[in-house]
This record gives C-alpha cells, structure tokens and sequence, in this order.
C-alpha cells in the first residue's frame, strides 16, 4: 500500500455469507500422531518424562494431545516414554477422560476436584508421580500455559506456572540430582511448538468457529438500540454452545473504556462508546465503536474520530492484511503498525496479531525486530487495538485468518469445499468493497472479515480503502 490508499466510510453491503451446520471432525488416530510426535520432541530436548498440567482456563495444550479438556476440575498427564501415559482426573473427569481419543491410565487424584468432595482416599500424590515415571535423578519438563523469557527472570526455565503442590512434590521426586523445569516452548513456542501450526482438519474446524462468532457479533452490531438493557443486546450472540475460550464481552458508556467487561443491565444511551467480542475454541470476533448514527453524534470534540482514529487504524489494518503471507518474518508485519500507529495517541500497546488456538491468544512471532517466519497451518488473529485513554475511545477489527501454501490449500479444498468456497467469497468481498487485496495464501474465515463499522446504528456505512 506505501500509504497511497486512504480510508474512508462509505455506504456498503455487507453480503450474507452462509454458515454452516456440520462441524468437521477429526480422526480419533490423529491424536496418535500427534502422541508420537510430542515423544519425539521430548527425546530431542534431552527430556526424560513430561508433566502436561491443565486446568478450565488453561486446557489448550492437554486437549490437542489427548482430545481430552478437564470441566470443573485440575488434570496432569504424566508422559515417559516407554510407559503408558497416565493421567490424573479428580472424580467429576474420570468418565470423560476415559472417553478420550488417546488411551491412557486414568488414575483418581481427589485433590483436583472440587472443594467438599470426599478426600478420604486420596493417595499419596508422591507415589502416584513415582508410578507413573517420576524418579530420583531425571530431568521432568513441566508444560502448562505459557513460559517465561530472559527478560522476566535469570533462569526463566525454573519459573513454573502450576500449582505449587505438584512442583513441590515433583522436585522432591527428583531430588538434588534431578531437575524440574518449564517445557512450555514443546507446544507454544511461536515458530516451533507443536501447537504453532495447525492440521487441515483442525483448520476447518476453527473456520466453522468463526462463521458463528462473526455472525454473534455481526447480530449484535445490527441489533442493539438505544433503551436497550446491556443483557438484551448480548443475547443477539445466540451462542451455538461450543467452547468458550474467554467470556462473552458487551459493555458501554463508561464501561466500555475498561475493555473485557462482560454485560450487565445498565441500559444503553444514544451516544454511548460500545464494544463486544465472542470467543470459542479457534475463533474470536471483535468490533469497538460509537451508540450514534453518524459524526455529528459524536461527544463534543471528537467529531473528527473518523479522520483522527478509525481512518489511520483501518489504513494498518488494510496493510497488515495485505502483507501477511506464507515466509514473511514476523517483524516485517509489528513494523507496519508501529510505523502507521506508532504515535503514543494510539496506544498500541498488546503484540499486532498473534496465533489462535483453541485457547484465544497461543503466542505471537509478530513482535519488535522479530525473524521468525510465518508457515503454512498457522492461524492467527488479527488483534490490534488501540487504546488512546480519551475522548476518542477505540476501533477495532479483530478476525481470524489462516495461512496455507499451495499445496495446503489444494488439499483444504479437496476435503472441504464449501468452506474454500466462502473463504472465497470472503477474499472477493475483501478486494472487491473494501480494497483490501490478500495474497493468495491468506484464509479469512470471519464472515465479516475486514467489515467496520464505526457508527453502529447506521451498520451499512463501513471503511474501505479508495
């Protein structure tokens, strides 16, 4: 673009683009694979056994390797490679884990479960971890949900996120001789971990995703008035039940500064500042804007919110989207919004996109000076969001897109061809109405890709490019 095409508002019609009704699914074997392969980094990082700890919130890792997420409870997965993998439930999971692709030793741990259950058979967590591989002298690589860097601690790799309990007793296992340390990088590592690119069959699944929380948040937008309780707005978000990967968000007036905030009954005034995003497992759909008709609404001093804020950050956007591709480095795509929304008005202060996963925000390559380069089967989420602490609130567009190479791409639509077909209709949408031109290995799976709306009572005004 070299900042040749600007934005502006303009009368559009956001076309309906179908969702569908049948979820792709993935073959039970392919947890297999992915077993073996887990094996096999864990070798090559000179690992003798790893402990895979999940929790409700943070579940993504356990889940992509075994098909099994904990409800209501804890659950460590004890891997050693020769053994069978052995997992550790409270009681309420005992049933749903052993339901799960993977087959492993399910053993009953009362403690992970929930405050007043009946404790009076709890083994010994010590001799559990001792059975199923934890010994004097090994080297234990503990993986959760995130790991830390030089520039958070001298020894980052002795920085454990879990409970405190299990790393106590896992370091006593292996006393002086072993070690105990986070692993977190064999999954989540941005250019590397097993978790930064995606299978073809998990990618269609996380299209399927983003067809309902786009529409969610598609019905909301056109949806909700002035006099309307906050509650009654976010029910326009018809969930279809699939797992949540964060709450449910709609807030306005001054709420809508805060940002995360989930509804509530206050009722919404004409000249409010709204913002919503809905969140599921591979998908999250978010728009920020103004209770108002046109500028003129606007509060006294921010008329000018199109040219001084929504404009310059489309303009990012429209680059940032149009730059993504299968080889560039990270960096390439953090400088272009530094360089077009660098100035601190902005407050550009979270990473510009980062990779989904089942969880909402995996990791990011896309950082300062960053040389990793995108692949092929990485998802990611267009999140970039200004926070100016004024007058002028925010803007806001964040999709979900994918990157495939050619040879991803053909078989994506080898095997699910009417998800090719609305991803393109979504690309022609993109180039055609808003003037945003991707390159042929970018994906957009929202079903309203790239559509802002600033003004949300007058929905069929959105910015293109001219």
């Amino acid at each position: 673009m070299n900042g040749k095409p600007t934005a502006r508002l303009t009368e559009i019609t956001l076309p309906e683009f179908a969702s569908p009704t049948e979820m792709p699914s993935l073959d039970p074997g392919l947890y297999k694979t992915r077993f073996q392969s887990f094996l096999k980094r864990l070798s090559d990082a000179g690992l003798d056994v790893a402990v895979i700890y999940a929790d409700r919130e943070h579940a993504a890792s356990l889940s992509w390797l075994t098909g099994f997420d904990p409800r209501f409870e804890e659950a460590a997965l004890v891997v050693k490679p020769g053994n069978d993998p052995v997992l550790l439930t409270g009681p309420e999971n005992q049933g749903t884990a052993q339901a799960a692709p993977l087959e492993m030793d399910v053993r009953l741990f009362p403690p992970m479960g929930l405050l007043g259950q009946d404790r009076s058979r709890t083994p010994a967590l010590g001799k559990l971890l001792a059975d199923a591989g934890i010994a004097r002298g090994i080297a234990v690589g503990v993986c959760g949900w995130k790991y830390f860097s030089p520039d958070e601690h001298s020894d980052p790799l002795s920085w454990i996120e879990i409970p405190a309990y299990m790393v106590d007793t896992l370091r006593q296992l292996v006393g002086e001789t072993g070690r105990v340390f986070n692993a977190g990088t064999l999954f989540m590592d941005a250019e590397n971990g097993l978790r930064a690119t995606t299978s073809i069959d998990e990618l269609a699944r996380f299209e399927f995703a983003a067809c309902h929380t786009s529409d969610a948040v598609k019905r909301v937008i056109h949806g909700t008035r002035p006099g309307m309780r906050e509650f009654a707005a976010a029910q326009a978000l018809q969930p279809i039940s699939l797992p949540l990967s964060c709450h449910p968000m709609f807030s306005t007036g001054d709420r809508a500064w805060l940002g995360l905030l989930s509804p509530t009954s206050k009722i919404i005034e004409r000249g409010d500042a709204v913002t919503t995003a809905y969140g599921v497992q591979g998908a999250l759909n978010c728009r920020a804007g103004w209770m108002v008709e046109s500028a003129g609404d606007l509060p006294h001093g921010i008329q000018d919110y199109i040219k001084i804020l929504v404009a310059p950050y489309f303009e990012a956007i429209a680059e940032w989207l149009e730059t993504i591709d299968v080889g560039i480095e990270g960096g390439r795509l953090d400088q272009i919004i530094r360089n077009r929304l660098g100035d601190p008005f902005f407050g550009i202060k979270l990473n510009p996109g980062h990779l989904i996963h089942l969880d909402e925000w995996m990791n990011t390559p896309i950082t300062p000076g960053s040389t990793t380069k995108l692949r092929s089967g990485m998802a990611f989420q267009v999140d970039v969001i200004p926070t100016t602490g004024g007058a002028y609130f925010t803007t806001n567009i964040e999709d979900g897109i994918a990157l495939l190479d050619e040879t991803g791409r053909a078989e994506f639509s080898e095997k699910y061809p009417t998800a090719m077909a609305r991803i393109n209709q979504r690309r022609a949408f993109m180039g055609d109405t808003l003037g945003i031109h991707l390159k042929a290995s970018c994906l957009p799976f929202s079903n309203i890709a790239g559509w802002l709306p600033p003004f949300w009572l007058s929905p069929g005004q959105a910015m293109t490019l001219r």
